[in-house]
């Protein structure tokens, strides 16, 4: 059983998770983990809810919004979620899904843990950057930065 701490960048949102390695973590693609990571792609857990502790504030947004306008782009979470960020520093830790009640979804670079096992599957390749997986193959210059 490991102990794992994920926060938001003020740490003033905060989850650990203490139990076995998740039994899926996901890279990925779609849509809406790339407007929500501002990133190409995601990593995240799903986390058995009572393994886990969350403490301080949050604020949530639920996709599909709940203004009734239908996501207009493919998502993991289609199905919907309910992200919940920092209302300090804006960081998303963790989601709640429709799909799946008893766990929860969590940021892996929220938990800026080397050790953290690396992701099982991807989803949403379709969506990706062509670019993306191919990090080493891009041209740049100056090395790189520890």
């Amino acid at each position: 059983m490991a102990t794992r701490k994920a926060s938001c960048n003020c740490e003033k949102l905060s989850l650990t998770y203490e139990g076995p390695d998740p039994e899926r973590i996901s890279l990925c693609q779609c849509n809406e983990c790339q407007k929500r990571t501002g990133s190409v792609f995601s990593v995240q857990a799903r986390l058995p809810i009572e393994h886990v502790t969350i403490e301080g504030q949050s604020t949530t947004w639920t996709f599909p919004s709940d203004s009734g306008k239908p996501a207009t782009f493919r998502s993991c979470d289609s199905e919907g979620a309910t992200y919940h960020f920092c209302p300090e520093c804006g960081s998303t830790v963790y989601w709640e899904i429709a799909a799946a009640p008893d766990l929860l979804g969590v940021a892996i670079g929220a938990m800026t843990d080397p050790t953290f096992p690396p992701p099982m599957i991807s989803g949403f390749e379709a969506y990706g950057h062509p670019w993306a997986m191919n990090a080493s193959d891009l041209p740049m210059p100056g090395g790189h930065h520890d």
